[in-house]
């Protein structure tokens, strides 16, 4: 059993946690209003998840899930993410980060700003393509002809390789993007963000193999 400390636990966060708790993890939640704030999902996720300050849940988790606006980027615990493997799945919006100029003219990307708050972290970008509500519906057994695929992007072989049998554990496959200078292919508004497990409106989604995703992540450009 794996324990995975969440900073932020809004949609994207506290549904990775759902799936982590459905498959026999532990799960340490936390968010920037404080863990009190989280009684009510505690309870409803059951005894294998707690809630604790973020820099608590950092020191707690084997992985990290960071899942928070790029604007709270500066507010992150660094020092007990040294030598973690922290999975990003942030996305940056300016209408609600407010503008980053580096980010607006592509010459970052947002797993790269990250870097810059969590230098001694190993980071590795995935779920951040896709909508919470596919990804609660999509995972699948292990061998299901119908298993859906998620792209993942980072610099090391061995944290891809431990966020690989996470993401597996969960009903997940993924397809290996390259490095984290390659994260860029599935941001925001990319052909592989959101569209390929279809629209929010079917709130079921759609299964998505992996070379419908490879396809989409070559159609990107920046």
């Amino acid at each position: 059993m794996t324990t995975v400390g969440f900073i932020g636990s809004g949609q994207i966060g506290s549904a990775v946690a759902r799936l982590a708790i459905e498959a026999g993890h532990r799960v340490v939640l936390s968010n920037s209003r404080g863990p009190e704030t989280l009684a009510d999902l505690i309870t409803e996720l059951g005894p294998q998840a707690s809630a604790a300050s973020s820099t608590d849940a950092a020191a707690a988790g084997d992985i990290i899930v960071v899942a928070v606006p790029v604007r709270a980027f500066p507010r992150l615990p660094a020092a007990p993410l040294v030598g973690k493997t922290v999975i990003d799945t942030c996305n940056y919006g300016p209408e609600r980060d407010g503008p980053i100029p580096e980010l607006d003219d592509k010459s970052l990307t947002s797993s790269a700003l990250l870097l810059r708050y969590l230098p001694d972290a190993v980071l590795v970008k995935a779920f951040n393509n896709i909508f919470f509500k596919h990804l609660l519906s999509l995972g699948r057994p292990v061998g299901a002809a119908d298993r859906s695929y998620l792209p993942i992007a980072g610099d090391s072989t061995e944290a891809k390789a431990t966020v690989a049998e996470f993401i597996d554990s969960i009903g997940y496959s993924v397809v290996d993007t390259g490095p984290l200078a390659d994260s860029w292919r599935q941001e925001t508004s990319t052909p592989v963000w959101g569209a390929p497990y279809g629209p929010y409106s079917e709130e079921e989604g759609r299964p998505v193999g992996a070379n419908a995703i490879r396809a989409a992540l070559a159609r990107a450009t920046r």
